[in-house]
């Protein structure tokens, strides 16, 4: 996520590869592509620098393509990233990752096998361009700290707590509110909020600073009361 800047500051976000790693670690199913065939997996993604541990049934497909390769079975994984609140054009973006596909060992349920995909290069596409980053700068990244949560903060924002995003359009610069666009929460990682500014002919989503990059769940409430509070005490003040 991108969100073009109403200035020339450099405006903190995560880096591709980032952004990569915490939509894999994010993520509860998979499509991989093999040998001409898709395959459709439920399973919970683990990083591990550039190394992806998955989870596959027993007698799938997948798990007796890649026990037949003594050097891994060639694959392509595809995720889209799609916003957990309901906004028009939810997609935030599409992964497409490229690696070889190996046989862990057997899970301790007796039904299903660990699977090990080491990672070879990976695009990922969102409405603000394409980047593509190899299996080596996948390694040097980490997982945003919010990404395992950033579904049920960004439901509980836009559900439970209207009154507040009504209260952060202060921050924004009054001419992005001139035609009273719907505002929802699209985003969010460490270093701050994506607010969806939704106008009847077209939609631009803003990103709003937190004053420190947060390390957990509970910081992410403090870091949005800190915005609160900057709304409330400089409603002339605007962050994109």
């Amino acid at each position: 996520m991108s969100p073009h800047p109403q200035h020339d500051a450099e405006i903190p976000e995560p880096t591709a590869a980032e952004r990569i790693g915490s939509l894999l670690t994010a993520t509860s199913s998979v499509v991989l592509r093999a040998g001409g065939e898709q395959h459709e997996l439920s399973t919970p993604v683990s990083v591990h620098g550039s190394r992806l541990r998955l989870r596959a049934p027993l007698d799938s497909p997948v798990t007796s393509a890649a026990a037949r390769e003594q050097d891994g079975l060639a694959v392509v994984l595809d995720l889209t990233d799609i916003a957990p609140v309901a906004v028009r054009d939810r997609v935030r973006g599409r992964l497409t990752l490229a690696g070889r596909l190996h046989l862990a060992h057997l899970a301790d349920d007796g039904l299903s096998v660990h699977l090990r995909l080491d990672v070879a290069h990976a695009v990922l596409s969102t409405p603000y361009g394409t980047t593509a980053i190899t299996g080596a700068d996948l390694a040097a990244a980490a997982p945003d700290p919010l990404a395992r949560y950033e579904a049920g903060l960004l439901t509980h924002l836009a559900d439970d707590h209207p009154d507040a995003l009504a209260v952060l359009t202060r921050l924004l610069d009054p001419e992005l509110l001139a035609d009273r666009p719907d505002i929802r929460p699209l985003a969010l990682d460490r270093y701050g909020l994506v607010l969806r500014l939704d106008h009847p002919h077209g939609h631009r989503d803003v990103r709003l600073v937190f004053l420190e990059p947060a390390r957990d769940a509970d910081e992410f409430g403090h870091r949005v009361h800190q915005l609160l509070s900057a709304a409330e005490q400089e409603p002339a003040v605007h962050r994109s």
